[in-house]
């Protein structure tokens, strides 16, 4: 029976803590950052700041999107902070090598901001989980989306690292798949202010499509200097593979007005999903994009499966949390995959133009809703070892 009583007995530090690791200096400040912060410590707070009894601490640092520098405040936090569980982890490269890092360590880590389908492919762990979107539901919504309006040859302008190469990768094999042709792609370093060369590869290439497999302020520059090339204008169109909420805001409706783009929540797409955003708006001065509300469902998923399992123990919450419906502001219906993807759906966008948005922050005309199922990939086609 001491094993019982045990795995019931309240967290053993006495608190549960959870850590939101993320930029919040560079390009993705906005795109997730303090955002996703205060999103998980609204989450904590509707829970009631308590769970089994004890309290629950949400603490922040900005990883520079700097692989080594995440793992080591991560090593940190395990070894010393008491941290149970990292969350958001915006940018592949910091996703990866945490996530890894959790895995030796035998800890919880919840992707909401990360992209990269090898998070539940290849380099899945049992403790790793990927909440919000990856590349390929952005590949299989906005890139599918574009081909089928007659987007048929593809030009690459991709981030140098983990997730522009998924990226890339997924939407590329998307537009295969549905008979088009990528003519090229040309890489670009994390944070570049000076795109002009890069499209004027892109712009020579003579394809239909540009894919912008970036994101973040990378995404907008990008488009401010390709009006500034008549890019649009002379015919190609831009595919901004991933644009959130807050980078149409930064770019404003003049410039982003009919970009096609994926998300998975909209503040204003229902009753329920604008009280949530009222109620961020009031703390954060920004409606909340899909990493924001993401990181909100992950953190209270990750408090009922504390709760369900009796303990903060991880094997026990782990195994609860692949056990667990989704069912909030963020997501209905989700579920958890073996290889750790949420499976919930997803939305295609389209911009508004400025003469279509009656209030501030509706961006968005909702094209279509995309299955969980369609959107992500099929665990038992992800790579990932655990998958049976």
């Amino acid at each position: 029976m001491g094993a019982v009583v045990e795995r019931f007995a309240e967290p053993s530090d006495g608190k549960v803590k959870i850590g939101i690791l993320n930029d919040q200096s560079g390009v993705y400040a906005d795109f997730g950052g303090k955002f996703s912060y205060e999103a998980a410590k609204m989450a904590v707070e509707d829970y009631g700041g308590k769970v089994l009894g004890v309290p629950v601490e949400v603490v922040t640092a900005d990883h520079q999107n700097k692989p080594d520098i995440a793992s080591n405040i991560a090593r940190q936090w395990y070894d010393t902070e008491q941290v149970d569980t990292i969350m958001e982890l915006t940018t592949s490269s910091v996703g990866l090598a945490v996530q890894a890092l959790s895995n030796e360590k035998k800890k919880i880590t919840i992707n909401t901001g990360a992209a990269s389908t090898d998070l539940t492919g290849k380099q899945c762990t049992p403790y790793g989980f990927h909440w919000v979107y990856d590349t390929h539901a952005l590949a299989v919504g906005t890139g599918g989306a574009i081909v089928e309006q007659g987007g048929d040859s593809w030009f690459f302008l991709t981030a140098d690292y983990a997730f522009g190469y998924s990226l890339e990768e997924n939407t590329a094999n998307f537009v295969k798949e549905k008979g088009g042709k990528v003519l090229g792609a040309v890489r670009h370093p994390l944070a570049t202010t000076d795109y002009s060369s890069f499209l004027l590869q892109a712009q020579s290439s003579g394809a239909k499509v540009i894919g912008l497999a970036n994101a973040g302020m990378d995404t907008q520059n990008a488009i401010k200097q390709a009006a500034e090339f008549g890019i649009v204008q002379g015919g190609q169109r831009l595919a901004a593979l991933l644009f959130t909420l807050a980078e149409v805001h930064g770019l404003g409706l003049e410039a982003a007005q009919g970009l096609t783009l994926t998300e998975a929540f909209y503040w204003n797409r229902d009753d329920e999903s604008r009280a949530f955003g009222k109620r961020f708006f009031e703390r954060t001065g920004a409606m909340p994009n899909m990493v924001h509300a993401g990181t909100y469902s992950a953190v209270t998923s990750y408090l009922k499966a504390v709760e369900a399992a009796g303990t903060d123990e991880t094997e026990a919450v782990s195994a609860k949390l692949h056990e667990l419906p989704i069912n909030d502001v963020f997501a209905k219906g989700g579920k958890v995959a073996a290889n750790g993807r949420m499976i919930h759906d997803v939305y295609l966008m389209e911009v508004k133009k400025p003469g279509e948005s009656d209030v501030a922050w509706d961006y968005y005309n909702v094209l279509s809703t995309i299955p969980g199922d369609v959107a992500f990939m099929d665990p038992a086609k992800s790579g990932c070892p655990l998958v049976k």
